[in-house]
């Protein structure tokens, strides 16, 4: 008998006597059922199939368990359970008072106020001065300087005056300070123990906003 191209099923040959008609029609029906069930070889409802190495046969895969997902595992599909995912760490940014962190598990993150202690006459505030409390004590009067370039929207920084001598803020060169002070561009802080908080709102651009004079 010839065979199909495909899966090789029998089937009669032109020269074949009428009287073989249904014995050859019982062998390509039972080629074609085998070649059938081989394509599908699932059995049970959520199962999967997929190409094996042999022609023409298909690999049953059967349904995974709840919380499986499915992988490949020496080049062929399975189910597997997955691996938690972690965090492998928390990194803060340079100078945002976040300390705290972790490799693993929970994280905890604190906002913990830092300080830097100016004693003298003047002060030119610098980068590490982000989110940190600059405490201004001196007999004398204070000037504060608030530098261009150094800092950029967002970026706050606290002052607190603790002695007497009066704090006056003043614009560095390109710096504009605005504020509700009797002199906006130069506000002062009020009294001893008065504080305000440097608020970046453009490049070189600040709002000064507290207890100011």
């Amino acid at each position: 008998m010839a065979t199909t191209t495909n899966y090789g099923w029998d089937t009669p040959d032109d020269t074949d006597l009428v009287k073989d008609g249904a014995a050859a029609i019982r062998t390509l029906g039972s080629s074609v059922d085998t070649t059938t069930k081989n394509l599908n070889p699932e059995t049970t409802l959520g199962d999967l199939a997929f190409r094996s190495a042999t022609s023409n046969v298909n690999t049953r895969l059967g349904i995974g368990s709840a919380g499986q997902v499915l992988t490949v595992a020496a080049g062929v599909p399975s189910w597997a359970t997955p691996t938690t995912g972690d965090i492998e760490g928390v990194t803060t940014g340079t100078n945002s008072g976040l300390s705290g962190g972790a490799t693993s598990g929970t994280v905890t993150l604190r906002l913990k106020l830092e300080f830097d202690a100016e004693t003298g006459t003047t002060y030119t505030l610098v980068a590490a001065n982000l989110n940190q409390l600059v405490t201004l004590n001196n007999a004398s009067a204070i000037t504060l300087t608030v530098p261009p370039s150094v800092f950029s929207a967002g970026d706050v920084i606290n002052i607190a005056q603790i002695g007497v001598g009066q704090v006056t803020l003043s614009q560095g060169v390109g710096v504009t300070i605005n504020s509700t002070g009797a002199t906006a561009t130069a506000p002062k802080l009020r009294a001893r123990y008065s504080a305000a908080s440097i608020v970046c709102t453009a490049s070189d651009t600040f709002l000064v906003v507290g207890d100011i004079a």
